[in-house]
């Protein structure tokens, strides 16, 4: 991807919730490819075997190319759709959730099967967290050691991202900064340390940042 956008973190993460003695366990997760979440799904049927439904869904790609949904065998439109819309309505890209049913006896109707299947997926996103994939450019500043403290203060008091840090005959430090950034924290830099240091531009790559979210689904009540 060419832009910032958000996704799950690296490591899956689950919840649980229980509606009207049914049980919907949510794994949701990040994929990049149609191998990897078809091999998710696999791995979530096999480890819950006696469960009554397996309802996901995905979406994959740039400008989410690929979308692909599930009902399981649940009434048409009552499951896969409502997770793929939780999806799309926080925004998220290359991701995955899957919600498995273990049915309690009442039954919920199509109005109530959508409902839950959106808070599962919503509530579970909130749990487990979402993250920003911020395209940075990695900047070497190296400092001698008398000026290293006003570097390193202000780097925190600026919150920017600290890649490495090496000590030797004087002290490199690597960090990462958002791209329309650079120039102006290059400059903030120079005229900090009154031009008393040495800079390299690096690399451009994405550096991940954890974000809070509300997660927003298509129906907040739970029947």
């Amino acid at each position: 991807m060419e832009t910032d956008y958000l996704t799950m973190p690296q490591q899956p993460g689950q919840h649980a919730l229980e509606i009207k003695k049914s049980r919907f366990i949510t794994d949701v997760g990040r994929v990049t490819d149609e191998a990897a979440a078809q091999a998710f799904i696999a791995a979530i049927v096999k480890r819950e075997p006696k469960a009554n439904h397996h309802c996901w869904a995905y979406l994959i790609g740039e400008h989410d190319e690929i979308q692909r949904e599930s009902d399981n065998g649940e009434p048409s439109g009552t499951a896969g759709v409502p997770i793929l819309t939780v999806l799309q309505r926080n925004h998220l890209h290359n991701s995955i959730a899957v919600v498995t049913r273990y049915f309690g006896g009442i039954k919920l109707g199509a109005g109530g099967l959508i409902r839950a299947y959106s808070n599962a997926t919503s509530t579970a996103i909130e749990a487990v967290g979402v993250v920003k994939r911020v395209r940075q450019r990695a900047i070497q500043l190296t400092v001698d050691y008398a000026n290293y403290d006003r570097l390193a203060h202000y780097l925190t008091e600026n919150a920017i991202t600290i890649l490495e840090t090496l000590y030797t005959t004087a002290v490199t430090v690597t960090i990462a900064v958002d791209l329309p950034a650079v120039e102006t924290t290059q400059q903030a830099i120079t005229d900090l340390l009154s031009d008393r240091l040495t800079m390299q531009l690096g690399d451009v790559d994405y550096h991940e940042i954890p974000v809070e979210i509300h997660a927003s689904s298509r129906d907040d009540a739970s029947d």
